[in-house]
């Protein structure tokens, strides 16, 4: 039994083994991942000074810095036809990504009660949404998701790892390096279902309360005809477009952190390499397909 201590690299196998299929993975998420990098920062660079644009500039540095996390080192070892990538590495893949994809959502919800203030109490907007009050809801969701993060990279050093240190994915996530694990990870696994559970909690919540807020002051201000005002219509449309990239986000993170609290069942003492959440190149897609619609959706409700 080699002790995750001792492992100094693993082997990430990638989206493809087949040589002619490199190239043509290397020029698709290059240009995806340039088109996300270079749109949000567009946005972070406005320089506009309103609560909703420095929390949408915070939403797109999380975007950029999301990808840039996975995406290089994948382009690198296709590059360089290499598989490996560092302990040191992986670990540190693992905590960003995890505090990025965490921190995006709760993000969102941050705007959703922004969205709130604005339509449904203006006379306050400028006390309730003050910078002071801005830059503290912003300040908490970073420092609570670091927190989690740090939580699960530092419980991966109680874990024991097999010879087997091939990860099959294009990144270190979570779920294939528990896989890997030849000692118990209930611990890790109880924790993951539980934070996921009190993150989901909260954050569909404020979501559905806020939106709920929004729509019952509109009719409220319009009972006669709430559904044929030019008000109506542009706020369907921000609501519309604030939520349709929702539910990609937030089948993406049941997808990182689904994993079945009795690790024993799927023979882990075999130490196989099956990974519990999916094709990697199908993940991988559906990775960049939510960037680019956050990046349409993102644009059109607060640029347009």
């Amino acid at each position: 039994m080699e002790n995750l201590t001792s492992i100094s690299e693993f082997f990430l196998l990638g989206l493809s083994e087949q040589p002619e299929q490199q190239e043509v993975l290397f020029g698709l998420f290059l240009s995806m991942y340039l088109i996300t990098v270079v749109g949000n920062l567009l946005i972070i660079l406005a320089h506009l000074h309103t609560p909703m644009y420095f929390l949408l500039a915070n939403l797109s540095l999380t975007d950029a810095c999301f990808v840039s996390t996975t995406v290089p080192k994948m382009l690198t070892n296709i590059w360089i036809q290499s598989l490996v990538i560092s302990y040191a590495g992986c670990r540190s893949q693992l905590y960003f990504f995890m505090l990025f994809v965490m921190l995006e959502a709760f993000l969102l919800a941050v705007m959703a009660y922004d969205r709130y203030v604005t339509i449904c109490h203006p006379l306050h907007y400028i006390m309730v949404m003050s910078p002071g009050h801005c830059v503290l809801l912003v300040s908490a969701c970073w420092i609570m998701n670091a927190l989690h993060s740090l939580l699960h990279t530092l419980l991966m050093n109680s874990l024991s790892f097999c010879a087997d240190q091939e990860i099959p994915h294009f990144f270190c996530d979570i779920n294939p390096l528990l896989s890997l694990s030849y000692t118990d990870p209930f611990i890790n696994q109880l924790v993951i279902f539980t934070i996921r559970g009190l993150a989901g909690l909260v954050f569909v919540l404020s979501l559905i309360i806020s939106y709920a807020y929004i729509l019952c002051v509109h009719f409220l201000n319009n009972p006669e005809d709430p559904l044929s005002s030019g008000q109506a219509e542009s706020l369907f449309d921000l609501q519309l477009s604030s939520l349709c990239g929702l539910p990609i986000l937030w089948d993406f993170l049941l997808c990182l952190f689904q994993s079945p609290l009795n690790p024993l069942s799927t023979e882990r003492h075999g130490c196989l390499s099956d990974v519990h959440g999916g094709d990697s190149n199908t993940e991988s897609l559906y990775l960049q397909y939510a960037e680019q619609r956050h990046q349409v959706f993102h644009e059109k409700t607060n640029l347009g």
